[in-house]
């Protein structure tokens, strides 16, 4: 399972969204087809346009709670101090990536960081 993790500020539009999505795949060399989901964490369960790139792109979005969100952040490669007061970790893209990728789940490399939208992509640890 590879998964595109999702954070952003308030207010962004899905295409926004989509073009991280696009940029951090394009950036390990990855079509859209290898995605399985979206995640985000529970702190953008309002965040419509996460939703609506998902429906574009036509992949489920997974909304991870705020226990998995904390056991996943000790896997994280960036620290946001924003990230880390608003949503209680370093990187709400790269936790709920690794979170939504399931157990033994690794970061593919840092999240990317495109206007008001990151994204992380994490390839589930039961993948060969």
């Amino acid at each position: 399972m590879m998964v595109a993790g999702i954070g952003s500020r308030k207010g962004v539009t899905a295409s926004d969204v989509r073009a991280a999505v696009e940029t951090a795949l394009e950036a390990h060399g990855l079509a859209m087809t290898a995605l399985s989901a979206l995640a985000t964490g529970e702190i953008k369960r309002d965040e419509e346009a996460i939703f609506l790139a998902g429906s574009d792109l036509a992949l489920p979005v997974i909304v991870v709670s705020n226990d998995a969100l904390q056991a996943a952040s000790s896997g994280v490669l960036s620290h946001s101090k924003l990230s880390q007061s608003k949503a209680g970790t370093p990187s709400v893209s790269e936790a709920s990536a690794l979170a939504a990728a399931g157990k033994g789940a690794k970061l593919l490399g840092p999240r990317t960081v495109l206007g008001p939208v990151t994204c992380a992509i994490a390839l589930g640890g039961d993948a060969a």
